[in-house]
């Protein structure tokens, strides 16, 4: 399904490219997580991973940025096991956080993944979508694996990103000033509406 967009901007729509060993959940939720801090209107989800003693993926938990509330999205197979699976209440909660992100009146909206769930129609692939059709900025991290499948699905816009903070921080300052400056303009307008 590729998205019946209105030529939107395509830098509010950012994708953050990564391959194995990018650390791009740490990028992104460090990111966002100091744009709460810093009083930005920011929403959806970024994810935390643990690890156990030897370093192995052990938990992943979706961060609600405009709760700060941890979900767990994931269950343990067991100690002999090297995977995870997906945890299906957790996602619910985790689609419902980026709903409310889109619902809300927000400066920018991050969704952690478009990843294989999204890439074959299922995780979180309807609320990106509607957080692009929201017009609000959009970043996401999109891996080499499924990039076919995110320019497809975006209908080949957007802006993508190297896997590095420095490139996010310098994409999010542009378009925030751009957004800002059209928000100003349109404030300073008169209203058609009053009489003079």
């Amino acid at each position: 399904m590729t998205l019946d967009l209105p030529d939107p901007d395509p830098n509010l729509v950012a994708a953050i490219a990564y391959r194995a060993g990018d650390d791009v959940d740490t990028l992104l939720a460090d990111f966002g997580e100091a744009l709460v801090r810093a009083g930005t209107k920011v929403g959806g989800i970024v994810q935390r991973n643990s690890k156990d003693g030897n370093g192995k993926l052990c938990g992943m938990q979706a961060i609600d940025l405009m709760t700060g509330r941890a979900i767990g999205i994931s269950q343990s197979l067991g100690s002999g096991s090297s995977a995870c699976k997906l945890d299906s209440a957790g996602l619910a909660e985790a689609s419902r956080a980026v709903q409310s992100a889109v619902d809300a009146d927000l400066e920018l909206i991050i969704v952690n993944k478009f990843s294989k769930q999204e890439a074959g129609g299922h995780g979180l692939r309807s609320e990106i979508a509607d957080a692009i059709q929201s017009g609000r900025p959009l970043l996401t991290a999109v891996p080499a694996s499924c990039l076919e499948a995110w320019t497809e699905f975006t209908g080949d816009r957007g802006t993508m990103l190297l896997c590095s903070r420095a490139v996010v921080e310098n994409w999010w300052r542009e378009v925030s000033t751009r957004q800002a400056s059209v928000h100003g303009a349109a404030s300073s307008q008169p209203d058609p509406r009053r009489a003079t």
